[in-house]
Order: structure tokens, then sequence, then C-alpha cells
């Protein structure tokens, strides 16, 4: 069984720009330098982007230390249902 995730898992625009206290101008320049496509942000349409709220402040917490955001991102990707093994009922 999986933990739900809480309601404000993904932003929008509006809610990571506040989060992080920049522009949303400033949210296209970090989507193009430092993150990824499918880590920190997701596209839902080719006009609607969200953003995963634990990694922006991670990265945030931790861009002088590239090496610790990169843990929390393999964390990350390790708790994807994709990524968890498959369970073989037993009878």
């Amino acid at each position: 069984m999986s933990k739900s995730l809480p309601n404000d898992y993904l932003l929008n625009k509006h809610a990571a720009a506040k989060l992080l206290a920049v522009s949303t101008h400033t949210l296209k320049s970090y989507r193009e330098k430092y993150w990824h496509v499918g880590i920190h942000f997701h596209y839902l349409s080719s006009r609607a982007i969200r953003y995963h709220k634990g990694l922006l402040l991670d990265w945030s917490a931790n861009r002088s230390c590239p090496q610790a955001h990169q843990r929390a991102v393999q964390i990350y990707r390790a708790s994807l249902l994709s990524n968890q093994k498959k369970r073989r009922d037993r009878q």
C-alpha cells in the first residue's frame, strides 16, 4: 500500500514562484538551466506546467551542494510506483 500524495504536491507556476519568492519568468529560466522535466516539473499540456514542491524546496536549500540535491532526486525516483518491485501474490 502506498501513501497518498498531499493536495499541494504539484504546484502551478504562481504557487511555485511564490514558494521560491521569484517571478514566473525566473521559473522558466530555472527550467531551462537547472531543472529536469519529469523530475522538477511536468507538462500537463503545452500550456500547463506543474512543479514538484518537495524537490523545488530541496533544490533551493541545496543550490550550493548539487550532490545533496541529487540524493533527493534519487529518493524521489525510487519512490515512484513505476520503480517499485513487482510483488508476487502467493497462494
